[in-house]
């Protein structure tokens, strides 16, 4: 029970029959923020809106009723949240709410400038905003002439605040000051955290970069082979020359596939840069092209796979460089899985090896 005075109970009634409006305000704010994050791109961890309760609303007004002239006067009867991954997309995502609401900036706060030793869990960036009448897209924005709240923090500071209150503030109990001490340093330890996320995240997006600049200008031998870097070497279509050759002994269509399963075949035989592949491909294509002319000069096939060219590759290294049958097995078993049918195409090719003619030179 509350007890308000009548000012505070004419808020309280205006509340009650805007409450309609505040829900389907939600919900088409809510998906009009999706859709405007998903186009730019920017990927969040969730978002959090809720109506504040009649009850919630009244403790309020209780405590500090005369504040407000009207239910107008209040900022957070809508409230929204959105969780980041990383520090730094909070700012991306302030800069997509400037885009969509007008803000209010006299009351908005930036609670990251404040230094507390306590106070990472509310390092929240807050905006009051209003919708734009020329950006209102249905009835229930048209409605809403109020204004909302929308928090902005990452993920571990969510963890982080969610985790003091359930321990400290909804406890009602006062914390002894050796459990907040404690607290403390744990919330240093995950805004270190938040920071060496964002700082990995901005290091590797460098890297990337450079990387994707020395494939592009043919300096293969100083880029390692990863993940990263086999992808982009893969763009370059470096296996297109062999499969096209392969694809005209029976005029065949070559149909694309994902190469990316190579890269584990080609860290397996030693390869640690993209030179190294390069090499392959440069000294191994013509043993390669031997081994597809006998494999498809007995077929019909009209339609290969762009793996066939690496496939065949790797097929010739190993056969030239004595790796017989348990690496021809090794082999399969990385790129098709472990079957009993490896030893039996390993054991084929080994009988086939003698007709190569790239075997004897």
């Amino acid at each position: 029970m509350y007890i308000l005075d009548p000012h505070s109970e004419a808020i309280m009634d205006e509340y009650r029959k805007q409450r309609p409006v505040f829900r389907a305000a939600e919900r088409a704010i809510v998906k009009r923020l999706r859709e405007s994050l998903a186009e730019t791109g920017i990927l969040v961890a969730a978002v959090e809106s809720r109506v504040k309760t009649e009850h919630s609303l009244a403790g309020k007004l209780e405590l500090k009723g005369s504040k407000y002239k009207s239910l107008a006067d209040i900022t957070d009867i809508l409230g929204i949240r959105l969780i980041t991954f990383y520090l730094d997309d909070v700012d991306k995502v302030a800069s997509a709410l400037e885009r969509l609401f007008d803000i209010d900036w006299e009351n908005s706060v930036d609670k990251r400038r404040l230094h507390e030793v306590d106070s990472f869990g509310y390092q929240s960036l807050h905006y009051i905003c209003r919708l734009k009448e020329s950006r209102a897209e249905d009835e229930a924005e048209i409605n809403m002439p109020y204004r909302f709240e929308i928090q902005m923090r990452t993920l571990l500071q969510h963890a982080w605040s969610n985790i003091y209150h359930d321990t400290g503030y909804k406890s009602g109990v006062e914390i002894p000051r050796e459990y907040i001490r404690n607290l403390n340093r744990l919330a240093g330890m995950l805004e270190l955290a938040d920071e060496q996320f964002s700082r990995i995240r901005s290091e590797l997006t460098d890297y990337r970069r450079r990387m994707q600049a020395l494939v592009a200008s043919g300096n293969l031998d100083d880029v390692p082979l990863d993940g990263d870097t086999f992808r982009s070497y893969l763009d370059l279509a470096p296996f297109q020359r062999l499969n096209q050759r392969i694809a005209a002994i029976n005029q065949a269509e070559i149909q694309e596939v994902p190469l990316i399963p190579f890269l584990a075949v080609f860290k397996t035989i030693g390869c640690q840069t993209l030179g190294d592949v390069a090499r392959i491909i440069k000294d191994y294509s013509e043993g390669a092209y031997q081994i597809a002319c006998y494999q498809m000069g007995l077929t019909d096939l009209d339609i290969i796979a762009s793996s066939v060219g690496p496939q065949d590759l790797c097929i010739a290294l190993v056969l030239k460089n004595g790796g017989g049958r348990s690496g021809l097995r090794r082999l399969f078993d990385h790129l098709l899985g472990p079957s009993e049918s490896n030893d039996m195409m390993a054991e084929l090719l080994i009988e086939q090896s003698s007709s190569f003619p790239f075997m004897n030179q």
